[in-house]
């Protein structure tokens, strides 16, 4: 994907943060806009704004986790767009308690966003992304794809999950050699609405010593530093040069190192600070 001008690209929650940023980005390179998200009103916010870069831009009410819904949706991309070469998996939630905890219908939700979200999108459009001749699948992990913490394992697990999706898949297209290629994305702390908007339970806060509405503001101040557009910038320079992983920020690029270093002991390192910062 050397150029995005002419191109068409599919993004997932693109109401607001990353997504919104990505929208904008492509739009000032010339590329037109299917965009997706389960709030019409970010939506259609991101949409004008976009649509002043004279490029062509579809929206569409989806959720992610509904297959049907997002087969209709790569569908109706195809019948608008006449193509579409890129798909960025990007909607995603979080969440914040312990195991215990933690109840079974906020895994199954969660997963059904971040992860079948993902393969959902994935699925429904790289058969048109194939028959566009140049197509990229991008999708959207997490620092928490790399490494593990505390309180996250409902997200935790659902980017791990991601990472070895598109790593397989990165693999299956590099040895089918046709057209398509698939970038895994792993962003640290991004400033946007995602610790506002996530479910925490008591539990989440217990362990940590703090009080959730606490934890939430904690995450939110502390973890939350580099902005959705730099984000954006990283993302479309890695799909330039068709990188397997694109990691974002300080912050996840010195987990990575230490995940690497510490394969099994980062988890020990972990458990002193999270102590240490009661």
């Amino acid at each position: 994907m050397q150029s995005f001008n002419y191109k068409v690209a599919a993004i997932t929650g693109a109401g607001s943060g990353i997504g919104r940023a990505l929208a904008y980005a492509l739009a000032r390179r010339g590329c037109d806009l299917a965009l997706s998200d389960i709030n019409a009103g970010g939506m259609a916010e991101t949409a004008a704004q976009a649509k002043k870069f004279g490029i062509k831009v579809s929206e569409r009410v989806v959720d992610v986790s509904d297959r049907l819904a997002m087969h209709d949706w790569a569908d109706a991309v195809l019948a608008e767009h006449g193509k579409v070469n890129m798909i960025f998996n990007n909607a995603g939630v979080a969440h914040c308690g312990t195991v215990a905890d933690t109840q079974y219908a906020d895994y199954e939700w969660l997963m059904g966003i971040n992860f079948w979200g993902v393969v959902y999108g994935t699925k429904e459009f790289l058969p048109h992304l194939q028959a566009s001749g140049e197509g990229h699948v991008i999708n959207i992990s997490s620092v928490f794809g790399l490494f593990a913490q505390p309180t996250q394992s409902v997200y935790n697990s659902s980017k791990f999950a991601v990472r070895g999706f598109t790593e397989s898949l990165r693999q299956e297209l590099d040895l089918s050699e046709g057209c398509v290629s698939a970038t895994c994305v792993h962003p640290g702390g991004i400033k946007t609405n995602i610790a506002l908007a996530a479910r925490f339970n008591d539990s989440g806060g217990e362990i940590l010593g703090k009080n959730t509405e606490l934890t939430r503001q904690a995450f939110n101040d502390n973890m939350l530093r580099t902005s959705a557009e730099k984000a954006a910038e990283v993302i479309l320079r890695g799909v330039e040069r068709n990188r397997r992983r694109v990691i974002i920020g300080l912050d996840a690029r010195l987990a990575d190192i230490i995940q690497r270093l510490l394969p099994a002991a980062y988890q020990r390192l972990i458990v002193t600070l999270s102590r240490w910062s009661r």
